[in-house]
């Protein structure tokens, strides 16, 4: 991966400065199963302490679980972590019966002006703080034009409410549109060697052009890489994956084969395929930051020593060649 392991995260005149390996919070409140908030505490700390201190939440996940989660994690250390929400999924507060599955209490998405001052006052009370380092439109929202939403947000900034503006899973032409309005200083969409989009719908060209730092989520390919998953049957009950197109028994073999290329650069290596995937991704755009996910401090470690594997040009070229000629099959949602 590029040498770099970290990143200049902001806008022109105000930037920070953030690792390049960050942590994806959603499974520790939603879509995989129950968590443990005793266990992801001592995670979330345990981050803290090795330095993996870009966060990445939003208020939907657990239907507001997930940031009370970070406020107890805090506490005394908000300084010590960068923290990105996101807003724009409209939710019902869960019920005693809630499962983590968030696409039961979705109601819709808004984009409205009103709704980003109501969501934004929510985001502060449930994460325990004064600043929200970045706050991202989760989802764009089809009936309201990016630039209203944008100009509401912008608005958030001048109260002192946001430090930071982001998009989540929009186009080239929502980020352009966008940035005319007020600097976005991040993006964050799907990116692994499962989901490459970004490298050819002109988004990630964009974000070169404008300074935009992209925040890719399920980096590891939402699990294929982890080695804990061999089969469709490995997925719990409960587990969101079983509802994937590119999980399903009659896509899951054929989109396992894409592993075998970063198994064979581990192992030369002598580490994980994942690290070798996070390792590889890094070197695709110098100011990106990947956010993998979990709820165990071993795979924690293990995804942030990934700064410590460098690949050469013929692994990278290697592995950019088996990428491009994966036939992966199912959609994304």
């Amino acid at each position: 991966m590029s040498s770099k392991l970290t990143v200049e995260l902001g806008v022109p005149g105000d930037k920070i400065t953030v690792p390049r390996i960050g942590l994806g919070l959603m499974g520790m409140s939603a879509m995989y199963g129950p968590a443990s908030d005793d266990e992801s505490v001592k995670v979330l700390n345990h981050a803290i302490d090795i330095g993996c201190t870009f966060w990445d939440t939003a208020d939907v996940y657990g239907g507001g679980h997930n940031e009370r989660l970070i406020a107890k994690a805090l506490k005394e250390r908000r300084n010590n972590v960068v923290i990105c929400t996101k807003f724009a999924a409209v939710f019902d507060e869960p019920g005693l019966d809630f499962d983590g599955n968030i696409d039961s209490i979705i109601r819709g998405v808004s984009g409205d002006p009103l709704y980003v001052h109501k969501a934004v006052k929510d985001s502060l009370k449930r994460l325990n703080v004064d600043c929200i380092d970045l706050y991202c439109q989760h989802r764009m929202d089809p009936k309201v034009p990016v630039e209203e939403t944008v100009k509401a947000m912008a608005e958030l900034v001048q109260q002192g409410k946001v430090r930071y503006l982001g998009l989540s899973e929009c186009t080239e032409e929502h980020l352009r549109r966008a940035y005319k309005v007020h600097p976005i200083a991040a993006v964050e969409v799907e990116y692994s060697p499962w989901s490459t989009q970004i490298e050819t719908n002109g988004l990630l060209d964009a974000c070169r052009e404008l300074g935009v730092t992209v925040i890719a989520y399920a980096p590891l390919g939402r699990g294929f890489l982890t080695g804990q998953i061999r089969k469709f049957e490995d997925l719990n009950e409960v587990d969101w994956r079983r509802h994937n197109p590119r999980f399903k028994s009659e896509h899951f073999e054929n989109n396992l084969k894409l592993v075998d290329a970063f198994v064979e650069v581990a192992e030369k290596h002598k580490c994980k395929p994942g690290q070798v995937a996070l390792s590889w991704l890094l070197a695709q755009y110098d100011n990106l930051i990947v956010i993998p996910g979990t709820r165990r401090i071993k795979y924690l470690d293990e995804n942030f020593a990934a700064g410590q594997v460098h690949l050469s040009e013929d692994e990278l070229k290697y592995l950019r060649e088996k990428v491009n000629s994966a036939n992966i099959q199912g959609e994304r949602y």
